[in-house]
């Protein structure tokens, strides 16, 4: 006996009544403002959600060291990377604060800790080391399909470390650091003499644009970014020369020059060659840029480009915004509010922090 087809008003009812089904957003996984990679005391390691009072709601483990996440664009799931050179992602469901699936890097690759999603969430990209090849590569995943990897594309450069989307389109911003490494060596630096940083636009799998380095900065390795509502890329750097280097934060737009953010020279010593993270304040007319080994987030005008004054905390590393300025972690354990309005806020936490700070988008979930 043949089943019988639905007719129409059957069908319709049919598809009204799957709409109505509740689909899980963040507030069923506690409203989580930030996700944070952490140590605990005993050596194991979490994805952390923080709630905007800086409250840990959450605490997932994962199976090594995490490094950043990326929190998917229309539902609670995130996907927790390795620190380089780790060959695993975690995918999270914050709800349930279970491994929904794992993804591995394919023979000859490693992951650099950093992925974005595509503006409608069906797809994942990560930042790769074609190790053999001594370039760099970004791996794609079909999210819909349980992230089944299903191409990769060149991302212009070697060593890309964070990858970032452009506003309401789906061209990636990738930050080619320009060492060459490989697993043989751990994170040993193999190409210091000729390293050539830069940022590449892709759209579609194909680089639109490159911005690179002037020559007297091209041991200035591009490692993280923060993206402004309008586009505005800004950088942080780490500083691979044997001399003082004239600033390690950059911003840059589609069609013009890299501009780089320069403090007055001991606030860039202080420093020590290296910036951690990066943020935009939510108002976009902020960047902050923080410094682990030299324990300070330097502030500057986003337009201008003017630096406009530091914040102490001893190995501090995360930043995302909140509200007012940013919520800063430190890898002893700090959670901290900084701003112009609100009240003074910190938190301890018998956590070690480690290097992001994952802002979560709720406006469209």
């Amino acid at each position: 006996m043949t089943a019988s087809i639905p007719n129409r008003r059957g069908f319709l009812a049919g598809l009204a009544a799957a709409s109505l089904i509740p689909h899980p957003t963040w507030a069923d996984a506690g409203s989580p403002a930030y996700l944070s990679a952490a140590a605990t005391q005993d050596g194991s390691y979490l994805l952390c959600g923080i709630a905007a009072d800086l409250t840990v709601l959450f605490q997932i483990p994962l199976p090594d060291r995490g490094h950043a996440a990326a929190a998917h664009p229309s539902k609670p799931e995130v996907v927790a990377f390795a620190r380089r050179p780790g060959t695993f992602a975690v995918v999270i469901d914050c709800t349930t604060q279970t491994e929904t699936a794992r993804l591995m890097a394919p023979l000859g690759r490693h992951f650099y800790g950093h992925g974005a999603f595509s503006e409608d969430g069906n797809w994942l990209f990560t930042t790769e080391n074609d190790y053999e090849a001594g370039q760099g590569c970004i791996g794609v995943w079909d999210v819909a399909a349980g992230y089944v990897r299903s191409a990769e594309f060149p991302s212009g450069g070697i060593g890309p470390h964070d990858i970032k989307r452009l506003p309401g389109t789906d061209t990636l911003v990738i930050a080619n650091g320009g060492i060459d490494t490989h697993p043989d060596s751990g994170r040993t630096k193999l190409n210091i003499a000729t390293m050539r940083p830069n940022l590449t636009y892709v759209d579609a799998g194909v680089v639109i644009e490159t911005a690179e380095l002037a020559p007297d900065l091209q041991k200035n390795s591009i490692r993280h970014l923060a993206v402004s509502a309008k586009g505005m890329v800004a950088f942080g750097m780490q500083w691979q020369g044997d001399t003082d280097v004239i600033g390690l934060v950059g911003t840059h737009r589609m069609g013009q020059s890299v501009r780089i953010l320069q403090a007055p020279q001991e606030q860039v010593r202080s420093m020590q060659g290296y910036v951690g993270s990066i943020a935009f304040k939510a108002d976009d007319k902020t960047v902050a840029a923080t410094s682990p080994r030299g324990g300070s987030v330097h502030m500057f005008n986003a337009e201008t480009g003017g630096f406009s004054h530091s914040h102490h905390l001893v190995d501090v590393s995360g930043v995302a915004p909140n509200e007012d300025g940013f919520v800063i972690t430190s890898g002893l354990g700090v959670l901290q509010k900084i701003g112009n309005r609100t009240k003074p806020l910190r938190a301890q936490q018998d956590l070690l922090w480690d290097n992001h700070l994952i802002a979560v988008e709720t406006a469209k979930l």
